[in-house]
């Protein structure tokens, strides 16, 4: 029964882990491939002096007038550009690299055409929107499914089992290879795999926004000044697909400014504001940021943002987590988040998200790839092990065979309760599973003989 569950599952599961590693892999060498591609505007020679941000942001005006400014980036490196990114008034977003030093415009990245953006969406959403977050969300689910029924296979509690068990038997046909490969790989690193998938999950539509992190978000009257009253979240602030805002902050709505009229804003609101951009930088340095992304108020009531956190990867640390927003009129702080306001949830994915995006240090990062490869490999052995037993020349799946037997068995009836309550969708495709086969294998011979 536990391989009948493992099959299927793995026959669900397998396209999309092969794709989550394969984007996974593109999204953890994410700034090799930028600076192969743009190394030519992305490096500059550092000098002794650093220009104002609102002279960067002028030599942007005139070269985009019609543009509108919405973050900058600050560089990992002293020899990389600022990033500046802008909407066009035409429409669509581009990323502006600056010189920090002689504030002279260096060229353009346009996001449509960014690497990490296209894998980002593969990985998130495959292409389709909220259908594809669905889809993904339930092959990771029921990947914890194929996790638990795969550890219960791989024990070594009967002899077949413990002739393979941590061994990788070399002379013993192919099909022994691959599966001593599949079982050993998928059982050393079972807990390793189970973080990827929680730490995932955390983004998903349902599990990750309607449960876990809608119990998690930063409390919005825990605030400086009056409660915002706009609709606008943390997650508004975030760019295409990419997770720029803390998970625990995306749901949260963002405070206001206190507009009190005299300040009429139009495209040009850096001009018009009673604070500029500088002074905010100033003032977040002496709050004790070092690294971190300036956010530009959009509106009469927006407000400056400042952030340094490890979602982003401004600080590799979490425990250094920092969001901190600012009266686009006054300067006055509104609202400043620290790790310390995290709940333990938010504490645990925050965590996990830097291990999981590789963020923590290079080991961490060359530590992804090799399990990104290793997943690979699991996942390409387990297809060509059912390839090679499948029956040949038969109108058949090559199912693991039904032996009869007395009773229910209770730990796999726990286990696949239990993920499916805890976890919706793979609930959903579980219960669709069993509709299916109540109301169209059992009543059509073709399909039970192609499913024996």
């Amino acid at each position: 029964m536990a391989w009948r569950w493992h099959f299927y599952a793995g026959l669900f599961v397998i396209p999309f882990m092969l794709m989550l590693s394969l984007t996974g892999l593109t999204m953890l060498f994410d700034d090799e491939i930028e600076q192969f591609r743009y190394g030519e505007i992305l490096n500059v020679i550092p000098q002794d002096t650093v220009a104002p941000i609102s002279k960067q942001l002028e030599a942007i005006n005139n070269q985009y007038p019609k543009s509108n400014v919405t973050q900058l980036v600050y560089p990992k490196k002293a020899d990389l550009a600022n990033r500046f990114n802008i909407h066009l008034a035409e429409g669509g977003n581009k990323v502006v690299t600056v010189d920090p030093y002689s504030a002279k415009v260096l060229g353009e990245i346009d996001r449509s055409d960014s690497w990490y953006e296209l894998a980002n969406d593969i990985h998130g959403t495959l292409l389709i929107g909220k259908a594809g977050d669905y889809l993904i969300e339930i092959a990771t689910s029921l990947s914890l499914l194929l996790l638990i029924s795969g550890i219960y296979l791989w024990l070594p509690t009967d002899n077949s089992s413990k002739a393979g068990f941590l061994k990788l038997r070399m002379v013993s046909g192919r099909r022994i290879l691959l599966r001593d490969l599949h079982a050993n790989l998928g059982g050393v690193l079972s807990v390793v795999l189970c973080l990827f998938l929680l730490s995932g999950l955390a983004w998903a539509g349902v599990w990750g926004a309607k449960m876990v992190q809608a119990w998690n978000t930063f409390p919005t009257y825990y605030t400086w000044g009056e409660k915002p009253q706009s609709t606008l979240t943390h997650a508004d602030l975030n760019h295409g697909s990419e997770e720029e805002m803390p998970w625990n902050l995306e749901l949260a709505e963002v405070p206001q400014s206190h507009h009190s009229g005299e300040h009429q804003l139009s495209t040009q609101y850096r001009a018009k504001s009673a604070v500029d951009a500088d002074s905010i930088v100033n003032q977040a340095k002496q709050l004790g940021f070092e690294r971190f992304s300036l956010y530009f108020p959009q509106s009469d009531m927006g407000v400056y943002t400042v952030s340094a956190n490890s979602m982003a990867g401004e600080v590799t640390d979490p425990r250094q987590d920092r969001t901190t927003h600012f009266d686009q009129y006054s300067g006055q702080v509104l609202m400043d988040v620290t790790w310390d306001d995290y709940s333990w949830i938010a504490k645990l994915m925050a965590t996990g998200v830097s291990l999981h995006q590789g963020d923590l240090s290079m080991v961490n990062k060359v530590l992804n790839a090799l399990f990104c490869l290793a997943f690979i490999v699991i996942s390409i052995t387990g297809a060509l092990m059912w390839w090679m037993r499948r029956p040949a020349k038969q109108r058949r799946l090559g199912v693991p065979a039904h032996f009869e037997h007395d009773g229910i068995w209770k730990l796999g009836v726990i286990s696949v309760v239990l993920i499916a309550v805890c976890f919706p969708m793979a609930g959903v495709g579980i219960i669709v599973t069993l509709i299916m086969d109540a109301l169209l294998v059992q009543r059509s011979k073709a399909l039970k003989a192609y499913l024996s």
